[in-house]
Protein backbone atom coordinates (compact mmCIF):
# COMPACT_ATOMS: atom_id res chain seq x y z
CA UNK A 1 0.00 0.00 0.00
CA UNK A 2 2.64 2.88 0.58
CA UNK A 3 4.65 2.22 -2.28
CA UNK A 4 1.36 2.47 -4.14
CA UNK A 5 0.38 5.84 -2.63
CA UNK A 6 4.58 6.97 -3.40
CA UNK A 7 3.97 6.06 -7.26
CA UNK A 8 0.90 8.09 -7.37
CA UNK A 9 2.90 11.39 -5.60
CA UNK A 10 5.69 11.21 -7.94
CA UNK A 11 3.06 10.80 -10.64
CA UNK A 12 1.70 14.17 -9.78
CA UNK A 13 4.77 15.69 -9.20
CA UNK A 14 6.32 15.23 -12.91
CA UNK A 15 3.76 16.91 -14.97
CA UNK A 16 4.15 20.30 -15.47
CA UNK A 17 1.57 22.95 -14.17
CA UNK A 18 1.26 25.89 -16.57
CA UNK A 19 -1.07 27.59 -14.42
CA UNK A 20 -0.16 30.77 -12.18
CA UNK A 21 1.03 30.53 -9.07
CA UNK A 22 -1.38 32.77 -7.24
CA UNK A 23 -4.41 30.10 -8.47
CA UNK A 24 -6.01 27.68 -5.31
CA UNK A 25 -4.77 24.18 -6.11
CA UNK A 26 -7.16 21.86 -7.33
CA UNK A 27 -8.99 19.16 -5.79
CA UNK A 28 -7.01 15.92 -5.88
CA UNK A 29 -7.86 13.46 -8.00
CA UNK A 30 -9.03 10.09 -6.60
CA UNK A 31 -7.98 6.80 -8.57
CA UNK A 32 -8.79 3.82 -7.66
CA UNK A 33 -7.13 0.83 -8.51
CA UNK A 34 -8.72 -2.71 -10.03
CA UNK A 35 -6.59 -4.93 -8.51
CA UNK A 36 -7.02 -3.32 -4.88
CA UNK A 37 -9.22 -6.01 -2.65
CA UNK A 38 -11.81 -4.76 -0.44
CA UNK A 39 -11.54 -4.94 3.13
CA UNK A 40 -13.24 -8.45 5.47
CA UNK A 41 -14.95 -6.14 7.30
CA UNK A 42 -16.52 -4.22 5.09
CA UNK A 43 -17.92 -7.75 3.23
CA UNK A 44 -19.31 -9.28 6.71
CA UNK A 45 -21.48 -6.05 7.17
CA UNK A 46 -22.69 -6.03 3.79
CA UNK A 47 -23.22 -9.88 3.98
CA UNK A 48 -25.45 -8.96 7.54
CA UNK A 49 -27.43 -6.26 5.93
CA UNK A 50 -28.59 -8.08 3.19
CA UNK A 51 -29.51 -11.32 5.38
CA UNK A 52 -31.74 -8.92 8.06
CA UNK A 53 -33.20 -7.39 4.66
CA UNK A 54 -34.43 -10.92 2.98
CA UNK A 55 -35.24 -12.07 6.53
CA UNK A 56 -37.88 -8.79 6.33
CA UNK A 57 -38.82 -9.43 3.21
CA UNK A 58 -39.55 -13.04 3.39
CA UNK A 59 -41.65 -12.44 7.05
CA UNK A 60 -43.89 -9.43 5.31
CA UNK A 61 -44.63 -11.84 2.50
CA UNK A 62 -45.67 -14.51 5.01
CA UNK A 63 -47.56 -12.12 7.02
CA UNK A 64 -48.95 -11.01 4.23
CA UNK A 65 -50.08 -14.60 2.82
CA UNK A 66 -51.00 -15.98 6.44
CA UNK A 67 -53.15 -12.86 6.31
CA UNK A 68 -54.83 -13.61 3.26
CA UNK A 69 -55.12 -16.83 4.37
CA UNK A 70 -57.61 -16.18 7.86
CA UNK A 71 -59.24 -13.95 5.76
CA UNK A 72 -60.39 -16.09 2.77
CA UNK A 73 -61.14 -18.75 5.92
CA UNK A 74 -63.25 -16.15 7.58
CA UNK A 75 -64.54 -15.14 4.77
CA UNK A 76 -65.75 -18.85 4.30
CA UNK A 77 -66.85 -19.54 7.61
CA UNK A 78 -68.98 -16.26 8.00
CA UNK A 79 -70.57 -17.66 4.09
CA UNK A 80 -71.69 -20.52 6.51
CA UNK A 81 -75.58 -20.09 8.05
CA UNK A 82 -74.95 -20.10 12.02
CA UNK A 83 -78.12 -21.57 13.79
CA UNK A 84 -79.02 -22.87 17.18
CA UNK A 85 -80.29 -26.25 18.09
CA UNK A 86 -82.30 -27.92 20.45
CA UNK A 87 -82.96 -32.10 20.84
CA UNK A 88 -86.37 -33.17 21.37
CA UNK A 89 -87.70 -33.72 24.72
CA UNK A 90 -88.92 -37.55 25.25
CA UNK A 91 -92.44 -38.38 26.84
CA UNK A 92 -95.11 -36.02 25.93
CA UNK A 93 -96.38 -34.35 28.77
CA UNK A 94 -100.23 -34.81 29.84
CA UNK A 95 -102.45 -32.60 27.94
CA UNK A 96 -105.73 -31.09 28.99
CA UNK A 97 -107.93 -29.78 26.89
CA UNK A 98 -110.89 -26.88 27.59
CA UNK A 99 -113.70 -27.27 26.05
CA UNK A 100 -116.98 -24.81 26.21
CA UNK A 101 -120.48 -26.18 28.09
CA UNK A 102 -123.78 -24.70 29.00
CA UNK A 103 -124.85 -25.36 32.13
CA UNK A 104 -128.29 -26.60 32.88
CA UNK A 105 -130.66 -27.21 35.65
CA UNK A 106 -130.72 -31.09 36.62
CA UNK A 107 -134.44 -30.96 36.52
CA UNK A 108 -135.51 -27.96 34.71
CA UNK A 109 -139.90 -27.89 34.60
CA UNK A 110 -142.42 -25.64 33.49
CA UNK A 111 -145.62 -25.77 35.66
CA UNK A 112 -149.14 -26.04 34.03
CA UNK A 113 -152.83 -25.78 35.18
CA UNK A 114 -154.61 -29.43 34.87
CA UNK A 115 -157.90 -27.01 35.30
CA UNK A 116 -160.17 -24.11 33.96
CA UNK A 117 -160.70 -21.63 36.39
CA UNK A 118 -159.70 -18.07 37.74
CA UNK A 119 -156.17 -17.57 39.96
CA UNK A 120 -157.17 -16.52 43.41
CA UNK A 121 -153.88 -16.56 44.84
CA UNK A 122 -150.23 -17.41 44.46
CA UNK A 123 -147.51 -18.21 47.28
CA UNK A 124 -144.54 -18.09 45.29
CA UNK A 125 -142.39 -15.71 43.20
CA UNK A 126 -139.16 -16.11 40.73
CA UNK A 127 -136.16 -16.72 43.10
CA UNK A 128 -138.37 -18.51 45.71
CA UNK A 129 -136.66 -21.63 46.98
CA UNK A 130 -139.45 -24.54 47.42
CA UNK A 131 -139.86 -27.83 48.82
CA UNK A 132 -141.27 -30.70 47.14
CA UNK A 133 -145.39 -30.45 47.60
CA UNK A 134 -145.30 -26.68 48.57
CA UNK A 135 -148.88 -25.06 47.60
CA UNK A 136 -147.71 -22.60 45.07
CA UNK A 137 -151.48 -21.18 44.11
CA UNK A 138 -154.61 -21.45 44.24
CA UNK A 139 -157.12 -21.91 41.38
CA UNK A 140 -161.07 -20.68 41.58
CA UNK A 141 -163.36 -23.07 39.63
CA UNK A 142 -167.44 -22.66 39.82
CA UNK A 143 -167.92 -24.29 36.51
CA UNK A 144 -165.81 -27.54 37.78
CA UNK A 145 -167.35 -27.28 41.28
CA UNK A 146 -170.74 -27.01 40.17
CA UNK A 147 -170.00 -30.46 37.61
CA UNK A 148 -169.01 -32.49 40.71
CA UNK A 149 -172.44 -31.60 42.51
CA UNK A 150 -174.20 -32.86 39.19
CA UNK A 151 -171.69 -36.07 39.09
CA UNK A 152 -172.81 -36.93 42.73
CA UNK A 153 -176.61 -36.52 41.78
CA UNK A 154 -175.92 -38.79 38.54
CA UNK A 155 -174.46 -41.07 40.94
CA UNK A 156 -177.01 -41.02 43.53
CA UNK A 157 -179.54 -41.86 40.50
CA UNK A 158 -177.17 -44.56 38.93
CA UNK A 159 -177.60 -46.23 42.68
CA UNK A 160 -181.43 -45.96 42.93
CA UNK A 161 -181.60 -47.67 39.30
CA UNK A 162 -179.44 -50.36 39.73
CA UNK A 163 -181.07 -51.16 43.36
CA UNK A 164 -184.75 -51.61 42.10
CA UNK A 165 -183.30 -53.52 39.01
CA UNK A 166 -181.88 -55.58 41.26
CA UNK A 167 -185.04 -56.45 43.36
CA UNK A 168 -186.79 -56.90 39.69
CA UNK A 169 -184.19 -59.67 38.42
CA UNK A 170 -184.15 -61.38 41.37
CA UNK A 171 -187.85 -61.28 41.92
CA UNK A 172 -188.70 -62.31 37.89
CA UNK A 173 -185.93 -65.14 38.57
CA UNK A 174 -187.97 -66.65 41.33
CA UNK A 175 -191.32 -66.69 39.15
CA UNK A 176 -189.69 -68.14 36.89
CA UNK A 177 -188.81 -71.31 38.52
CA UNK A 178 -192.94 -71.64 39.09
CA UNK A 179 -193.18 -71.06 35.15
CA UNK A 180 -195.29 -68.30 36.32
CA UNK A 181 -193.31 -65.76 33.73
CA UNK A 182 -192.17 -66.62 30.39
CA UNK A 183 -188.13 -67.06 30.43
CA UNK A 184 -188.05 -64.04 27.81
CA UNK A 185 -189.22 -61.69 30.76
CA UNK A 186 -186.60 -62.71 33.33
CA UNK A 187 -183.88 -62.34 30.40
CA UNK A 188 -184.60 -59.09 30.21
CA UNK A 189 -184.71 -57.85 33.92
CA UNK A 190 -181.75 -59.38 34.20
CA UNK A 191 -180.14 -57.77 31.41
CA UNK A 192 -181.70 -54.52 32.74
CA UNK A 193 -179.92 -55.22 36.27
CA UNK A 194 -175.99 -55.81 34.40
CA UNK A 195 -176.99 -52.45 32.41
CA UNK A 196 -177.92 -50.62 35.59
CA UNK A 197 -174.53 -52.00 37.20
CA UNK A 198 -172.52 -50.84 34.16
CA UNK A 199 -174.43 -47.32 34.50
CA UNK A 200 -173.46 -46.74 38.34
CA UNK A 201 -169.85 -47.69 37.59
CA UNK A 202 -169.85 -45.07 34.75
CA UNK A 203 -171.04 -42.16 36.70
CA UNK A 204 -168.47 -43.20 39.99
CA UNK A 205 -165.67 -43.03 37.32
CA UNK A 206 -166.99 -39.52 35.80
CA UNK A 207 -166.96 -38.08 39.47
CA UNK A 208 -163.89 -39.54 40.58
CA UNK A 209 -162.52 -37.65 37.05
CA UNK A 210 -164.21 -34.44 37.90
CA UNK A 211 -162.42 -34.90 41.74
CA UNK A 212 -159.13 -34.77 40.13
CA UNK A 213 -159.60 -32.15 38.04
CA UNK A 214 -160.94 -30.48 41.03
CA UNK A 215 -157.05 -31.73 43.00
CA UNK A 216 -155.59 -29.35 40.51
CA UNK A 217 -157.59 -26.42 41.98
CA UNK A 218 -154.02 -26.05 44.08
CA UNK A 219 -150.76 -25.88 42.24
CA UNK A 220 -148.08 -27.68 44.27
CA UNK A 221 -144.30 -27.70 43.89
CA UNK A 222 -142.82 -31.25 41.78
CA UNK A 223 -139.64 -31.34 43.41
CA UNK A 224 -137.37 -29.13 45.67
CA UNK A 225 -135.93 -25.84 43.86
CA UNK A 226 -136.44 -23.00 42.70
CA UNK A 227 -138.94 -20.52 40.67
CA UNK A 228 -137.51 -19.16 38.04
CA UNK A 229 -140.49 -17.67 36.54
CA UNK A 230 -144.27 -16.53 37.42
CA UNK A 231 -146.52 -15.95 34.13
CA UNK A 232 -149.88 -14.86 35.44
CA UNK A 233 -151.26 -13.12 38.44
CA UNK A 234 -154.42 -12.92 40.85
CA UNK A 235 -157.58 -13.14 38.80
CA UNK A 236 -156.08 -14.50 35.77
CA UNK A 237 -158.08 -16.73 33.42
CA UNK A 238 -156.30 -20.17 34.21
CA UNK A 239 -156.52 -22.42 30.80
CA UNK A 240 -155.99 -26.33 30.77
CA UNK A 241 -152.69 -26.27 29.09
CA UNK A 242 -149.81 -28.18 27.87
CA UNK A 243 -146.37 -27.47 26.28
CA UNK A 244 -148.29 -26.06 22.71
CA UNK A 245 -149.42 -23.17 24.47
CA UNK A 246 -146.64 -21.64 26.37
CA UNK A 247 -149.50 -18.78 27.32
CA UNK A 248 -151.16 -21.33 30.06
CA UNK A 249 -147.60 -21.43 31.58
CA UNK A 250 -147.83 -20.75 35.21
CA UNK A 251 -144.49 -21.50 36.47
CA UNK A 252 -141.16 -22.28 35.59
CA UNK A 253 -139.16 -24.18 37.94
CA UNK A 254 -135.52 -25.48 38.12
CA UNK A 255 -133.68 -27.70 40.53
CA UNK A 256 -130.24 -26.10 40.90
CA UNK A 257 -128.32 -28.30 43.58
CA UNK A 258 -126.98 -30.21 41.19
CA UNK A 259 -126.17 -29.19 37.27
CA UNK A 260 -126.04 -30.69 34.58
CA UNK A 261 -122.96 -29.73 31.79
CA UNK A 262 -123.52 -31.03 28.12
CA UNK A 263 -120.00 -31.09 26.23
CA UNK A 264 -119.43 -31.18 22.42
CA UNK A 265 -116.48 -33.52 22.56
CA UNK A 266 -114.17 -33.38 19.74
CA UNK A 267 -113.62 -37.14 17.23
CA UNK A 268 -110.31 -37.23 17.68
CA UNK A 269 -110.43 -37.17 21.43
CA UNK A 270 -113.62 -39.15 22.07
CA UNK A 271 -111.54 -42.31 23.11
CA UNK A 272 -110.31 -40.36 26.48
CA UNK A 273 -113.92 -39.82 27.61
CA UNK A 274 -114.51 -42.47 30.45
CA UNK A 275 -117.94 -42.65 32.65
CA UNK A 276 -117.14 -41.77 36.29
CA UNK A 277 -114.23 -39.89 35.40
CA UNK A 278 -113.66 -36.87 37.67
CA UNK A 279 -112.29 -33.47 35.89
CA UNK A 280 -112.54 -29.86 36.67
CA UNK A 281 -114.98 -27.40 35.27
CA UNK A 282 -114.35 -23.37 35.74
CA UNK A 283 -116.13 -20.42 35.03
CA UNK A 284 -115.49 -16.81 33.68
CA UNK A 285 -118.37 -15.94 35.92
CA UNK A 286 -117.07 -17.43 38.57
CA UNK A 287 -112.95 -16.19 38.10
CA UNK A 288 -110.34 -18.12 40.19
CA UNK A 289 -112.36 -21.14 41.37
CA UNK A 290 -112.89 -24.16 40.11
CA UNK A 291 -115.45 -27.28 40.57
CA UNK A 292 -115.34 -30.78 40.01
CA UNK A 293 -117.86 -32.69 38.11
CA UNK A 294 -118.64 -36.26 37.33
CA UNK A 295 -118.65 -37.63 33.55
CA UNK A 296 -121.94 -39.66 34.52
CA UNK A 297 -122.74 -40.75 30.81
CA UNK A 298 -122.30 -40.07 27.00
CA UNK A 299 -124.05 -40.40 23.64
CA UNK A 300 -121.45 -43.34 22.45
CA UNK A 301 -122.19 -42.34 19.02
CA UNK A 302 -120.22 -39.27 16.98
CA UNK A 303 -123.20 -36.36 15.57
CA UNK A 304 -122.71 -36.72 11.87
CA UNK A 305 -123.19 -33.05 11.70
CA UNK A 306 -120.55 -31.81 14.12
CA UNK A 307 -118.18 -34.85 14.35
CA UNK A 308 -118.50 -34.56 18.35
CA UNK A 309 -119.52 -36.93 21.46
CA UNK A 310 -122.39 -35.59 23.29
CA UNK A 311 -120.87 -35.90 27.03
CA UNK A 312 -122.96 -35.06 30.08
CA UNK A 313 -121.13 -34.32 33.01
CA UNK A 314 -122.85 -32.97 36.81
CA UNK A 315 -121.61 -30.92 38.81
CA UNK A 316 -122.68 -30.39 42.80
CA UNK A 317 -123.94 -26.99 43.45
CA UNK A 318 -125.23 -26.91 47.30
CA UNK A 319 -123.85 -23.54 47.33
CA UNK A 320 -125.60 -22.29 44.10
CA UNK A 321 -121.85 -20.74 43.12
CA UNK A 322 -123.18 -21.73 39.31
CA UNK A 323 -126.22 -20.83 37.68
CA UNK A 324 -128.45 -22.15 35.11
CA UNK A 325 -127.54 -21.28 31.22
CA UNK A 326 -124.28 -19.91 32.71
CA UNK A 327 -121.36 -20.36 29.78
CA UNK A 328 -118.50 -23.27 31.59
CA UNK A 329 -115.55 -24.77 30.17
CA UNK A 330 -114.79 -28.10 31.06
CA UNK A 331 -111.20 -29.29 31.33
CA UNK A 332 -110.59 -33.15 30.18
CA UNK A 333 -107.48 -34.69 30.65
CA UNK A 334 -106.00 -36.35 28.24
CA UNK A 335 -103.44 -39.54 28.76
CA UNK A 336 -99.79 -38.92 27.55
CA UNK A 337 -97.66 -40.98 25.37
CA UNK A 338 -94.82 -41.98 26.41
CA UNK A 339 -93.46 -42.95 22.82
CA UNK A 340 -93.46 -39.31 21.64
CA UNK A 341 -91.48 -36.49 22.03
CA UNK A 342 -92.20 -32.44 22.22
CA UNK A 343 -90.07 -29.67 20.10
CA UNK A 344 -90.98 -25.61 20.05
CA UNK A 345 -93.56 -24.77 17.70
CA UNK A 346 -90.80 -22.54 15.99
CA UNK A 347 -88.88 -25.81 14.77
CA UNK A 348 -91.18 -26.39 12.07
CA UNK A 349 -91.23 -25.98 8.57
CA UNK A 350 -93.85 -25.96 6.10
CA UNK A 351 -93.11 -27.53 2.85
CA UNK A 352 -95.26 -28.16 -0.32
CA UNK A 353 -94.05 -31.83 0.52
CA UNK A 354 -95.19 -32.09 3.89
CA UNK A 355 -94.27 -31.07 7.25
CA UNK A 356 -90.44 -30.94 8.03
CA UNK A 357 -87.98 -30.29 10.26
CA UNK A 358 -84.46 -29.37 9.65
CA UNK A 359 -81.70 -31.34 11.61
CA UNK A 360 -77.81 -31.10 11.94
CA UNK A 361 -75.51 -33.85 10.43
CA UNK A 362 -72.04 -33.93 10.32
CA UNK A 363 -72.02 -29.97 9.90
CA UNK A 364 -75.18 -30.46 6.97
CA UNK A 365 -78.80 -29.79 7.29
CA UNK A 366 -81.05 -32.68 6.39
CA UNK A 367 -84.82 -31.83 6.08
CA UNK A 368 -86.61 -34.80 8.06
CA UNK A 369 -90.15 -35.16 8.07
CA UNK A 370 -91.95 -35.42 10.92
CA UNK A 371 -95.86 -36.50 12.23
CA UNK A 372 -97.42 -33.70 14.99
CA UNK A 373 -99.49 -35.64 17.40
CA UNK A 374 -101.29 -32.76 19.67
CA UNK A 375 -100.85 -29.50 19.56
CA UNK A 376 -99.60 -27.66 23.20
CA UNK A 377 -99.60 -24.43 21.99
CA UNK A 378 -95.90 -23.30 22.43
CA UNK A 379 -94.51 -26.83 21.56
CA UNK A 380 -96.22 -29.81 19.76
CA UNK A 381 -96.10 -33.54 20.19
CA UNK A 382 -93.71 -35.68 17.83
CA UNK A 383 -94.98 -39.31 16.96
CA UNK A 384 -92.48 -40.26 14.54
CA UNK A 385 -89.66 -38.90 12.22
CA UNK A 386 -86.79 -37.73 15.19
CA UNK A 387 -84.71 -39.23 18.08
CA UNK A 388 -83.76 -37.32 21.36
CA UNK A 389 -80.65 -37.74 19.72
CA UNK A 390 -81.14 -35.48 16.63
CA UNK A 391 -80.48 -31.72 16.80
CA UNK A 392 -82.85 -29.57 15.36
CA UNK A 393 -82.62 -25.76 14.36
CA UNK A 394 -84.45 -23.32 15.82
CA UNK A 395 -86.52 -20.72 13.68
CA UNK A 396 -85.24 -22.26 10.31
CA UNK A 397 -85.47 -19.46 7.64
CA UNK A 398 -87.49 -20.55 4.67
CA UNK A 399 -84.61 -20.63 2.64
CA UNK A 400 -82.95 -23.63 4.35
CA UNK A 401 -82.44 -26.26 2.09
CA UNK A 402 -81.26 -30.05 1.74
CA UNK A 403 -77.67 -30.77 2.49
CA UNK A 404 -77.26 -26.78 2.83
CA UNK A 405 -73.56 -26.41 5.60
CA UNK A 406 -74.31 -24.91 8.71
CA UNK A 407 -72.48 -24.43 11.95
CA UNK A 408 -73.55 -24.45 15.21
CA UNK A 409 -73.45 -21.25 17.42
CA UNK A 410 -70.52 -21.18 19.98
CA UNK A 411 -72.76 -21.19 23.28
CA UNK A 412 -74.74 -24.52 21.55
CA UNK A 413 -70.63 -25.99 20.44
CA UNK A 414 -69.76 -25.26 24.02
Amino acid sequence: MPEHDEGMSDARESQPSNEPAHHAPEEPTVVLDPDRKLGRGFVIGLSVVSLVLAVFIAVGIRSRVHAEANLTRATQQDAIQTVDVINPNSGAKALEITLPANTQAYIDTPIYARTNGYLKHWYADIGARVREGQVLADIETPELDQQVEQAQSDLATAQANLQIAQITAERWKKLLAKNAVSKQEADQATSDFTARQSALSSAQANLRRLQQLQGFEKIYAPFDGVITARNVDIGALIQAGDSNSPRAELFHMAATDKLRLYVPVPEVNANSVHNGEKIIVTSDAVPNEKFTGVVVRNSDAIDMTSRTLNVEVDVANAEHRLLPGQYAFVHLPLPPSSASMTLPSNTLLFRAEGLRVGVVRDGHVQLTPVTIGHDYGATVEITSGLTPQDQVILNPSDSLAQGQPVQLDKGERE
